[in-house]
């Protein structure tokens, strides 16, 4: 995985900003508790600061950053409570979102889904952790995507960065990482159109991510 923290074109640089600090937040890049700063990050991104500013504003109301004004802006620290609480809020959107989005499915839908969890038992057989979390976000947002409903969306994708973080960390200390069988007992329950099946496995999958807080 190239480092989030490289220089941007120019394009949407707000959102661009945003990306590459939320990113490397996430896999630990920039470390819980390490002090951030504007102007650092704008250098090391090629930016301007006022969008890494405006970055740096929304992170802290995410909570992957906390500031106190004229004094520092920092990564916050791995707080259990928080994992467990963006985990019970994300498996909401998830479970929304499949019980819309089951009876819309097609079949290229369906199909999506099966080479995106290949994608992924592949990448948990390699060790490859940024793959595995990329094959199972893009499994996931073909239901968000299927679904239309935006405001799940936008609220899963605003609190599943806190729960990435903790997995990042138990999957580089050789944790176990998340059951393709699982996203298998999924699919066939879409391909089915069973929605309650897919919205009970569903909230398995998601409740597992809960988990790891409870057992760290």
């Amino acid at each position: 995985m190239q480092s989030p923290l490289t220089r941007l074109p120019r394009s949407l640089l707000r959102d661009r900003a945003y990306e590459s600090i939320r990113d490397a937040i996430v896999i630990g890049q920039l470390a819980p508790g390490e002090v951030v700063r504007d102007a650092d990050l704008a250098e090391r991104l090629g930016l301007s600061r006022a969008p890494v500013r405006e970055a740096f504003s929304r992170l802290v109301d995410e909570g992957l950053l906390e500031s106190k004004p004229q004094s520092y802006t920092r990564v916050t620290p791995l707080l259990m409570a928080d994992v467990r609480d963006a985990a019970a809020v994300v498996c909401a959107m998830h479970e929304l979102v499949t019980r819309i989005a089951v009876p819309r499915l097609d079949a290229g839908d369906v199909g999506e889904m099966r080479a995106a969890n290949e994608r992924f038992t592949d990448a948990v057989g390699d060790g490859d952790v940024d793959a595995a979390l990329e094959a199972d976000d893009e499994l996931h947002h073909i239901l968000v995507v299927v679904s239309g409903n935006r405001a799940a969306a936008a609220t899963a994708a605003r609190y599943t960065p806190l729960i990435r973080r903790l997995e990042r960390r138990r999957f580089s200390q050789g944790g176990h990482c998340l059951s393709a069988g699982l996203h298998e007992q999924l699919i066939d329950a879409c391909a089915a159109g069973d929605v309650d099946e897919a919205v009970r496995v569903t909230t398995e999958i998601w409740r597992g991510l809960a988990e790891l807080a409870d057992h760290d």
